[in-house]
C-alpha cells in the first residue's frame, strides 16, 4: 500500500520501518505494539504474550507503563504472571464459579509456575508417570 503515495505518513513507518512478512509473529506484534500504540489510548488486548518471550513479556511490560503514564488504559486477557504483575493492576479471574478480584499470587498461571520453577524435577516426574 505504499508503493501508491496518498500524502499521509507511510504504513510501514507504524510497524517500525520492516515488513511484518519479514519478522516473525512475535516480533511483527512486538513491532505494532511498539510503533502504532500511542498515548490516551485504551487498548483492549486478548493473550498478546501467545507469540511473545519472556524477554519480549518484559519489554511489552515496560511499553505498558510508557503508555499508562501517557493517559493509556489497558484491559488485557492474559495467562502470564508478568504481565499480570504490573503494579496496581487488577486482575480479575473468570472461573466456573464467577469472575473475582484476585492478587497475582492467588492465579492459577502464578501458583503453576512458581511450582513448576521451584520443583522442577518432581512436576517432571509426576507429569511422566505411566498411566495405570
Amino acid at each position: 500500500m505504499d508503493k501508491e503515495p496518498d500524502g499521509g505518513p507511510r504504513i510501514i513507518d507504524g510497524f517500525g520501518g520492516r515488513s511484518l512478512h519479514e519478522q516473525s509473529h512475535g516480533e511483527s506484534f512486538f513491532s505494532a505494539f511498539m510503533h502504532r500504540f500511542r498515548g490516551n489510548g485504551l487498548y483492549i488486548m486478548d493473550e498478546p504474550e501467545a507469540a511473545l518471550s519472556p524477554f519480549r513479556r518484559l519489554s511489552m511490560l515496560s511499553r505498558i507503563h510508557d503508555l499508562i503514564l501517557k493517559n493509556s488504559q489497558f484491559i488485557i486477557s492474559t495467562h502470564s504472571p508478568i504481565l499480570m504483575a504490573y503494579p496496581d493492576s487488577i486482575i480479575y479471574q473468570l472461573s466456573e464459579e464467577g469472575i473475582r478480584q484476585v492478587t497475582l499470587e492467588e492465579t492459577d498461571h502464578y501458583i503453576i509456575t512458581r511450582q513448576f520453577l521451584n520443583k522442577r524435577e518432581k512436576m517432571l516426574e509426576e507429569l511422566f508417570q505411566p498411566e495405570n
